[in-house]
């Protein structure tokens, strides 16, 4: 997917797809935001004079400076009285101002409330621009829009820099909606008339020769001071330092201008009226877009690449371990921050970014998803979408990361969308609504990506929805299975819940799950029961909460299932992580599933069959008088949550989801762990659909009898030991740890401090003061030789690596 300098491919772009028939970026910026939803957002104040006259006052405020009064337009920005370069749709101007207008002066007005953005839409359009915009648009083009087709992707050349629908390339920008524009904007662009105000980065074609004599071309996409990225035809990046680079020939600027005279007044005519047609993306063309090989799943599931992170846990077994050994206790001490990437949002970040080839693919808040050049921070490109659909009563409102397969980046959206992206580009292919939203459905984490499926899970067990694991085929967003995690009547397991409380059952799968390709099982944890603590409605066991499923990848069908706890009245969610691990076990080889539960138990199962091998507790229990035979652990009644409530032990629970690490070699799991008294009690209370619902106690909770113990813990899988332990303050069940091969292990604190410990022994080696809370698990990764570790710190992501000297020895 990507070239970095310590690792040039040798291609050489083809200089007359390039410079040939370019539609300027210079003329249509490429905003990367989604386009071509059938049932787009509408206007809440159309026609509100109320609302014009407040988002005119806004407009003074915010956008007189560059429109004009009145949006006039001045000599820093157009007239918004007329024809809108953009779309004069409300939609097309809401995301205008959302998003702004990549390679222009127009900076996005994200942080406007949407209400906001909304009034001054009402605005904008009250001035006139959509009348004249639409009687504009509405001119019929004279030329042959079949002869324009052919001329633009053939002899035209136009398809050698732009695409339309996913067909043709992504060096420019994407013409799928052009023809929103009035006729006569769509000619000027097909002759590549300058703007009437010059780009501040033109579309520029360069051959850049190297210090060490060889030679790269394409589209540059950035050059500063320091740095040089280019994009080749295939849309493959090339990612620079100057000091690497000795000269840049700038070999095509813009569009070619002599357009009219190769294709003639005909020819001309012809592309006006093919562009004109081009409405909106259409995904039942975009699914046909031919893609680049990128990252196929057979190198993810060899686990043999230390410099890249390919999945959410690292691999497919779950282990979020870095074999990596550069940084490391001798010279930890020296780390230091080398680049931040801002991702600006309502809530801290969660998300685990990937790592391919020296390319970040990563979400920041829900709807954004960004590439960025892994060593210097820098922004290839950004998808951003809003939601469709807005629960009022919505929570976590977080993301935790995407997928990445072949040339597609897949994620999650809050109103239940799966979508794919083009990982050369961030346009979009698909997109597959899997819920509604308004029952408190929604979307937070990352997709699993393996060979021919995309597997997604879902949020909302706080609501009293029933869960379900869904697989996609990736090329074209077509449903392959479903498995619903509370079965219905008929189905095996639905006689553990009383009466119709099945129906509000919870059981969401919003964390990733693991895979063992040689079995081709999916491995997947359940969430709590809904509602979250009145067991009283739902007696029985309640399948499949709680409890990790093992699920046919091919067919989605149940092979095995273990349940961690029956009937839980804790909202001790068991989605943690699964790591998949092959040891001997009394004198045999067997095939390991490992879990460290909410409920304080460190679990051994088989991942053939899910035998129970082992559960010891990590942290002090008082709900669990022991296992039987087959593995069940045996409820202690006074642990049981009750109207006047009861003391148990663990509270909210021993460890969370955020990540643990796994090191093979030493057999020891690092994790985050509290250990804390808490109090079980329960309420009544109504289901509303789209609502919590959690029934949770009315009565006060009593003081703890003894003071919680929280911090990091070494675990030795073998024994169910503890090998050492880092006491922290405060407790830091939100965030992550990453062991690495150097001998460390990377954790983050409720203080906003990111450290490093020594895995043998837990002795702290390292810290560094974020400024901002911490809700995110770190990874690690190399280009160029060099090891870097990332976080997400607020809404920052940070990289850090050693100097410069030090990582050369």
């Amino acid at each position: 997917m990507q070239a970095t300098d310590s690792g040039l491919r040798g291609r050489v772009i083809g200089k007359a797809a390039i410079g040939l028939v370019a539609l300027s970026l210079a003329v249509v910026p490429d905003s990367g935001r989604a386009q071509g939803r059938a049932d787009t957002p509408t206007n809440p104040y159309a026609g509100n004079r109320a609302m014009a006259a407040a988002g005119a006052t806004l407009f003074a405020q915010t956008c007189a400076a560059c429109h004009g009064e009145g949006g006039a337009r001045s000599a820093r920005a157009p007239a918004l009285n007329g024809s809108l370069a953009h779309g004069d749709e409300a939609y097309d101007i809401f995301r205008t101002i959302h998003d702004g207008v990549r390679g222009a002066a127009m900076p996005s007005f994200s942080a406007l409330p949407a209400n906001e953005i909304w009034k001054l839409v009402t605005y904008i359009q009250s001035l006139g621009s959509k009348p004249v915009a639409s009687a504009a648009v509405a001119a019929r083009p004279a030329g042959d829009a079949a002869a324009g087709a052919r001329l633009f992707f053939a002899a035209g050349g136009c398809g050698g820099c732009h695409e339309i629908n996913g067909r043709g390339a992504v060096v420019a920008s994407d013409l799928s909606d052009i023809g929103r524009k009035p006729i006569a904007a769509i000619r000027s662009e097909v002759l590549h008339e300058p703007p009437s105000r010059p780009p501040r980065d033109p579309f520029s074609v360069a051959d850049v020769t190297l210090m060490d004599g060889s030679t790269v071309n394409g589209v540059i996409k950035r050059r500063d001071t320091f740095t040089l990225q280019l994009q080749q035809s295939d849309g493959a990046f090339i990612l620079l330092d100057n000091a690497r680079v000795r000269a840049v020939k700038v070999t095509a600027t813009g569009g070619p201008r002599d357009t009219g005279e190769r294709l003639g007044a005909s020819g001309v005519d012809a592309l006006v009226a093919y562009l004109a047609q081009q409405k909106r993306r259409d995904f039942t063309q975009t699914i046909m877009a031919k893609l680049p090989a990128g990252l196929p799943a057979r190198r993810i599931a060899a686990a043999d690449e230390p410099h890249n992170w390919l999945t959410y846990w690292g691999d497919y077994r779950g282990q979020h371990f870095s074999p990596l050994t550069q940084v490391s206790t001798a010279n930890v001490a020296t780390l230091q921050l080398r680049w931040t990437a801002s991702l600006p949002g309502e809530s801290p970040l969660q998300t685990t970014p990937l790592v391919v080839d020296g390319i970040v693919y990563t979400s920041g808040p829900p709807g954004d998803v960004y590439a960025l050049d892994a060593r210097t921070g820098q922004q290839l490109w950004k998808f951003s979408r809003a939601q469709d659909v807005r629960n009022p009563y919505q929570i976590n409102p977080s993301n935790r990361g995407v997928a990445v397969l072949g040339s597609r980046v897949f994620f999650n959206t809050l109103d239940d969308n799966l979508i794919a992206l083009d990982a050369r580009s961030g346009r979009e292919l698909w997109e597959h609504r899997l819920a509604d939203t308004m029952r408190g459905y929604t979307m937070t984490g990352a997709p699993l990506a393996l060979g021919d499926r995309i597997v997604v899970g879902m949020a909302g067990g706080e609501e009293g929805v029933s869960g379900f694991l869904s697989a996609f085929e990736p090329a074209t967003g077509a449903q392959l299975w479903r498995f619903d995690t509370i079965p219905g009547p008929g189905v095996p397991g639905h006689e553990t819940w009383t009466g119709d409380s099945w129906k509000t059952g919870g059981g969401a799968t919003w964390l990733t799950g693991s895979y063992d390709a040689d079995l081709d099982l999916v491995y997947w944890t359940v969430g709590n029961p809904g509602p979250d603590f009145n067991p009283v409605v739902r007696r029985g066991d309640n399948l499949y909460t709680d409890s990790v499923i093992a699920l046919d990848a091919k067919t989605g069908r149940l092979k095995w299932h273990y349940q961690f706890t029956p009937n839980d009245s804790h909202d001790w969610d068991a989605v943690a992580g699964l790591v998949l691990a092959d040891r001997v076990v009394d004198g045999r080889p067997r095939k390991l599933l490992l879990h460290a539960d909410r409920n304080g138990f460190f679990y051994t199962l088989d991942r053939t069959d899910g035998a129970f091998v082992s559960g010891k507790n990590f942290v002090r229990q008082t709900w669990n008088a022991g296992f039987d035979a087959n593995g069940r652990p045996q409820v202690r009644a006074d642990s049981v949550a009750t109207r006047s409530g009861q003391r148990v032990f663990p509270a909210v629970g021993g460890t969370n989801f955020q990540a643990p690490s796994y090191d093979a070699a030493s057999g020891l799991l690092y994790l985050a762990f509290q250990d804390a008294e808490g109090f079980a009690s329960y309420g009544d209370e109504k289901y509303e659909p789209g609502k919590q619902y959690r029934a949770g106690g009315k009565v006060a909770s009593p003081e703890p009898r003894v003071e919680p113990v929280q911090g990091i813990m070494a675990l030795d899988t073998v024994t169910g030991e503890k090998r050492w332990t880092f006491p922290l303050t405060r407790t830091s069940l939100s965030a992550g740890v990453l062991g690495t091969r150097g001998g460390l292990v990377f954790a983050a604190t409720a203080e906003d401090w990111f450290i490093a410990l020594d895995a043998a022994t837990g002795k702290p080696l390292w810290k560094v003061q974020t400024g901002g809370p911490i809700s995110a698990s770190p990874i690690s990764y190399a280009v160029g030789g060099e090891q870097f570790v990332a976080i997400a710190a607020g809404n920052t992501l940070m990289s850090f690596a050693l100097p410069a000297s030090t990582a050369a020895r």
